[in-house]
């Protein structure tokens, strides 16, 4: 896997830049990936999204899909779109160091 440094520190990541070790992952790393994608600083909501979707990954094994966000979640999916504008379901899953969700170009 290729290594990149991102915030000072060698991550691991996919050729996507998608974070494929998910130890590396911290809230710090959080804020710096969130600010790469031009998201600003996050809210309340936004890590309401991001600790279900590390939840739901460590229950399940994989990267929960925006409808799995949802219905399981509670988070509509119009906020979903609000927060992580344009490809809500890439930059949720990036910023929260996870892979992207299956069927997600």
């Amino acid at each position: 896997m290729p290594v990149t440094t991102i915030a000072d520190r060698e991550i691991h990541v996919d050729e996507d830049g998608f974070l494929t070790e998910f130890d590396e992952w911290d809230e710090d790393l959080a804020a710096t990936l969130a600010t790469n994608i031009g998201i600003g600083e996050l809210t309340d909501e936004h890590w309401a999204v991001i600790t279900f979707l590390r939840s739901d990954y460590t229950e399940q094994g994989e990267t929960p899909t925006l409808r799995r966000v949802a219905t399981i979640g509670g988070i509509p999916t119009k906020s979903m779109f609000q927060l992580f504008p344009k490809k809500p379901a890439r930059k949720m899953s990036y910023v929260a160091g996870l892979q992207k969700p299956k069927g997600c170009i």
